[in-house]
């Protein structure tokens, strides 16, 4: 199920369903909330998207509720998190998983989001955004990156097939939100996708973060995974460690036994793969975990917890092809209608 797709004049809805961050930096959440305006949409902000409860935005009730108001109103067009967080699961045997699939939408996050994306994927068939945030993108100084902005445009707002070519630049520099984030950061030079293993295939997109989507192994809001594009990625608060423990769990769910792809998103240096991933940690991490598996791995992809980002879809049929004349990874159907 495709959500429609943003037209000018379309209104956003802005929910904080994890971490309540929104409220110490007030100044990055108005800069967030004038980009999109600027950009030409209405923006609705939640009742509770501003509160902080501890590590929380409110409490589970007061989450629900924005959540439900969102997708219950007729006038809000799409939603979009402010943040992740850690505690977006906790919302999830106590969402309205009917009154999401009688009111599809656009609905967009990730890192601790890809709870709810997995979730209301999975239960309602909705086609979810592992994508851009209020504040780490829309609220940066002069509002999304192009390449960003560019893959908003043609997921969201244009009604084609995509194809998903690498940015030519990356940005690492961290400026404290509301303290020194006064100006652009810097960028660098982008290395691009990288290949692990050859091969093609076809399949539908699941995406998110890992350490989040293996909180719901065991459970009925674990995405089906069979013949999946699987696309993930994880933050910079990561190590080696933590990630080799990821991996080697999704090889003993048999996950490698079902899916058709894997793609991972680059991960910032102080994780521990160095520079460009090229201190040889990931490549025996991918080696080991996906022993006697023949299906095509790339790694170094622009999404989740990294500046620039292209948008995934939940849900819908993508390709992959990567051999020694590059890569090509491509959505095959639209995401929205």
């Amino acid at each position: 199920m495709k959500p429609k797709r943003l037209k000018v004049g379309s209104t956003i809805g802005i929910i904080a369903p994890s971490s309540g961050i929104a409220a110490d930096c007030p100044g990055r959440l108005q800069r967030g909330i004038e980009e999109i305006e600027k950009l030409g949409y209405k923006v609705v902000v939640g009742e509770y998207a501003r509160k902080s409860d501890d590590y929380m935005a409110g409490t589970v009730d007061e989450r629900l509720i924005d959540l439900h108001a969102m997708f219950s109103n007729p006038k809000i067009d799409a939603i979009i998190t402010t943040i992740g967080g850690t505690c977006s699961h906790q919302l999830l045997d106590k969402i309205d998983y009917e009154l999401i699939k009688n009111n599809p939408k656009i609905f967009m996050g990730y890192s601790d989001i890809t709870a709810l994306n997995s979730a209301i994927y999975e239960k309602t068939g909705l086609v979810t955004f592992l994508g851009p945030a209020v504040l780490p993108q829309f609220g940066e100084f002069n509002g999304l990156m192009d390449y960003t902005y560019k893959y908003f445009q043609n997921t969201l707002v244009e009604v084609n097939t995509v194809e998903i070519n690498s940015s030519s630049y990356r940005v690492l520099e961290s400026l404290s939100w509301d303290k020194k984030d006064t100006r652009e950061r810097v960028k660098e030079f982008n290395t691009g996708m990288q290949i692990f293993k050859q091969g093609k295939a076809k399949g539908k997109i699941i995406a998110g973060n890992v350490g989040v989507m293996l909180l719901l192994a065991g459970t009925e809001y674990f995405p089906n995974v069979d013949g999946a594009i699987l696309c993930l990625e994880d933050d910079e608060g990561e190590c080696p460690e933590s990630i080799d423990r990821y991996f080697t769990q999704l090889r003993h769910m048999r996950v490698f036994d079902k899916i058709s792809a894997l793609v991972i998103g680059r991960f910032h240096p102080s994780v521990g793969f160095g520079d460009n991933h090229d201190n040889g940690l990931l490549y025996s991490i991918l080696q080991r975990a996906t022993e006697g598996y023949d299906f095509p791995i790339v790694y170094n992809a622009d999404f989740g917890h990294t500046d620039p980002m292209f948008i995934l879809p939940n849900g819908i049929q993508a390709s992959i092809q990567a051999n020694k004349d590059g890569i090509e990874f491509r959505f095959l159907e639209t995401a929205v209608q």
